[in-house]
Parts: C-alpha cells; structure tokens; sequence
C-alpha cells in the first residue's frame, strides 16, 4: 500500500451503498444529523480526514441531536444484552464487585435525575472504579458544562467506533 493509497476498510466504507453506510454510520452514533454529515462528505481520502468530518460534525450537533445520540447508549454497567459492542466498551465493569455495580446503578439514577439522560463516558479502557468516579465528580456540573463534556466523550466514542468501522476487513 502507497501512502496515496485509500486503506481497504476505508475504501470499503467509501463504496458502500447510500442506506448501508448510513445504517453502518447510525450504528455508530445514534445521532441521525451526524450520520448525514458524515455520509454527505464521502468519499475519505484517509481515516484521519472521517474523523476530522465526526469531530465537524460533531461539534455542529444541537441539544436534541445530542440526546438523540446518547438515547442509543445504555447505562454503565448495564450493557445491551447481545450487544457485541456496548460489552466491549463497558468492559472494565464486567468483573466489578456487586457492591461497585450497586453504586453505580445508584449514581446512573442520581445523574439521570438531574441530566435527564445516561451517564455518557468513553468506557474503553477505563476501570468500574475510574467510571464511578467520574460519574461522582460530573454530577457537580452544571447542566450546560455536563453537555460539553457529555460532546467530548461522544466524539471519543465515535472516533473509536469509526476506527473498528474502516480497519475491518
């Protein structure tokens, strides 16, 4: 592969039909605005210039489109069941004791209650402890601080996603 060369995951992502790169961009993020920039601006000449595109795209998202991504997130420690991908990335909660997984059923709760949505955090990598604690410092934040900070994790999240997404073969 030359460096002028699109990668082959990239390149596959490129040529896939209107609805299938759609489908495969709202399983992403859950964000249908964000979905449509990034599919307006194919085809990516490098995986770097489609996660400049998510970070636009973004950065753009209004309230509502914020809310619409963070409805297809579960809550920590209650990963969608079947669901490969929320497993993976809340990994660091599957061995946490019962009594870590309680607290944090509890601060979701307490969170959701003044939020009004999920705790939102890019889980990979991170432990139940690094998560608990993050959930326990945010819920000091003000509602319109939490949703920058909620916009950061989600372009993690995405960035992350849309790497498996064009590096699959």
């Amino acid at each position: 592969m030359t460096s002028t060369s699109t990668p082959p995951g990239l390149a596959r992502f490129n040529a896939l039909e209107e609805h299938a790169a759609f489908t495969a961009l709202h399983e992403a993020c859950a964000s249908t605005a964000w979905a449509k920039r990034l599919l307006a601006a194919r085809p990516y000449a490098t995986p770097e210039a489609l996660y400049a595109a998510s970070d636009a795209a973004m950065a753009e998202l209004t309230a509502a489109d914020l809310a619409e991504a963070m409805a297809g997130h579960p809550p920590i420690g209650r990963p969608k069941p079947g669901d490969p991908t929320s497993a993976r990335e809340q990994r660091g909660m599957a061995g946490a004791s019962d009594a870590l997984k309680a607290e944090m059923l509890e601060l979701n709760l307490a969170y959701q209650e003044k939020f009004g949505h999920v705790f939102l955090i890019c889980a990979t990598g991170r432990t139940g402890e690094q998560m608990r604690d993050a959930v326990r410092e945010r819920i000091g934040n003000t509602p319109e601080r939490e949703q920058e900070i909620v916009r950061t994790e989600l372009g993690k999240i995405n960035r992350i996603r849309l790497a498996r997404l064009v590096e699959e073969d």
